[in-house]
C-alpha cells in the first residue's frame, strides 16, 4: 500500500480570531501570515478548558491579501495541514504545532453563509 493511501493531513477549522493577523517578513523575502484562532471544544469536560487557541500560518499570497482585512473577533474558516516546527533558542530547541493554511475565508456573523472571500 502506498503512503498516499495511508497518510492524510487535512485540517478544517472554524473559530474566532483572538487578535488581528500579523504579517512577518521572512529572511527568504516571503511574508508569513500568522494568526491565532479560538476554537470551542465540542463536549468539554467539567472544569476542563472550553476552547483551544490554535496558531495558524500561511505564505499563500491570496490568503495574505484577504486576511489583512480580518479583525479581532471575526469568525473565520481555514483549511490546511498540521505541521510541527523546530527552532533554536538560547535555552535549547523549541517546538510548536501550527496549522499551515492553504485557504481561508471570513464568515458572516449574522448567518451561516460565508462572505465572498475565498482564498
Amino acid at each position: 500500500m502506498s503512503l498516499a493511501v495511508i497518510d492524510r493531513n487535512d485540517v478544517v477549522l472554524r473559530g474566532r480570531l483572538s487578535a488581528p493577523p500579523e504579517l512577518r517578513p521572512l529572511p527568504s523575502g516571503d511574508t508569513l501570515l500568522l494568526f491565532k484562532l479560538v476554537v470551542r471544544r465540542e463536549n468539554p469536560r467539567p472544569r476542563a478548558p472550553r476552547s483551544d487557541i490554535l496558531t495558524c500560518v500561511s505564505t499563500v499570497p491570496t490568503l495574505l491579501r484577504y486576511a489583512s482585512a480580518w479583525r479581532t473577533d471575526d469568525v473565520v474558516e481555514v483549511e490546511g495541514s498540521l505541521q510541527r516546527r523546530f527552532w533554536r533558542t538560547p535555552t535549547g530547541t523549541a517546538v510548536a504545532y501550527e496549522v499551515s493554511c492553504r485557504r481561508g475565508r471570513k464568515l458572516q456573523r449574522t448567518g451561516r453563509r460565508a462572505a465572498r472571500e475565498p482564498a
